[in-house]
């Protein structure tokens, strides 16, 4: 069988993907108890840190009957100048799988493309395709569902936004981004999807998020641009989200951030904190959709 990456949302159809989230439900019910990983290793390549990353997918990969291996660039040559595709042709002789979070997303691809086991996008620059799994499935447990619902991105066209914007491109609900001039998502990323989905980018918050059915933002500066953060915050005033913006939403609506939040800037501790926010839902659904997607490729479930 040959082996499958997951790099990026449209590396799955809608109905891989919809197969994904039920076997993800399934495992957080407590209703999937088989072991796919039994004697499997997967090996973590962390350039950046992380909570949630690291946790979910050690955990995970503990309750499939495997073992996870964390390698910083501190413990592997990549950190002293090995070239990506001599790593990804000597891991595959030992591991059963990578995860990788990483800036360069090219850095991903090489060793995708070089590497004769899965490989998946656990962060790049460009793209945080699992955190969206893990959104949707929140919308999926909370509101039924993505069909007919609009979901509303308020900040940075960043590697959030991009996912956002796959997401809504192979599942085809409606999205409207809403950031400052200057900080648009890819535009060829953009225009690729915008030819299967409803997706639109304005410059008020507000027309994005009235009558959304889920509101989702992220910190102005992600890990790598903090030099840029006096900067970030002149640009972004006016895109808090908080109760008055919440408020034109649907009333249903439900907040979503993919942690950590920096409380008094893109969010309101009202709002985080307050009966529509899902973030720690959301945080709890990486580990199971994670699951999913090792099951699915070191597994072949």
């Amino acid at each position: 069988m040959p082996k499958r990456d997951f790099l990026a949302i449209p590396d799955f159809s809608k109905s891989e993907l919809i197969a994904l989230f039920d076997l993800a439900l399934r495992m957080k019910s407590g209703a999937y108890r088989d072991k796919p990983l039994a004697g499997k290793t997967l090996g973590m390549i962390f350039t950046k840190s992380s909570t949630r990353t690291r946790v979910s997918f050690e955990v995970g990969t503990f309750q499939l009957g495997g073992h996870a291996l964390f390698l910083s660039s501190r413990d592997i040559q990549l950190g002293r100048g090995e070239p990506i595709k001599d790593t990804a042709r000597v891991l595959s002789r030992y591991l059963d799988g990578i995860m990788i979070r990483t800036f360069a997303h090219s850095d991903v691809e090489d060793l995708a493309r070089y590497a004769t086991i899965p490989v998946i996008n656990g962060l790049t620059d460009f793209l945080h395709p699992c955190q969206i799994l893990a959104d949707l499935l929140t919308i999926k447990e909370h509101l039924g569902g993505w069909d007919g619902k609009v979901v509303a991105w308020v900040g940075d066209g960043n590697n959030m936004a991009h996912s956002w914007i796959n997401a809504a491109g192979v599942l085809g609900f409606e999205l409207r981004i809403a950031c400052p001039e200057g900080y648009d998502p890819d535009p060829l990323l953009l225009k690729h999807n915008q030819a299967r989905a409803n997706i639109t980018v304005v410059r008020d918050p507000k027309d994005a998020v009235r009558g959304a059915h889920a509101v989702n933002t992220d910190v102005w500066a992600s890990m790598g641009q903090e030099e840029e953060q006096a900067k970030r915050e002149q640009a972004f005033a006016g895109f808090c989200v908080d109760d008055a913006l919440m408020q034109l939403a649907d009333p249903s609506a439900i907040f979503l951030h993919c942690l950590p939040a920096h409380r008094g800037e893109e969010v309101t501790e009202s709002v985080i904190e307050g009966p529509q926010s899902r973030v720690f839902d959301e945080a709890e659904n990486r580990l199971h959709v994670q699951k999913a997607v090792m099951a699915t490729l070191m597994g072949h479930s």
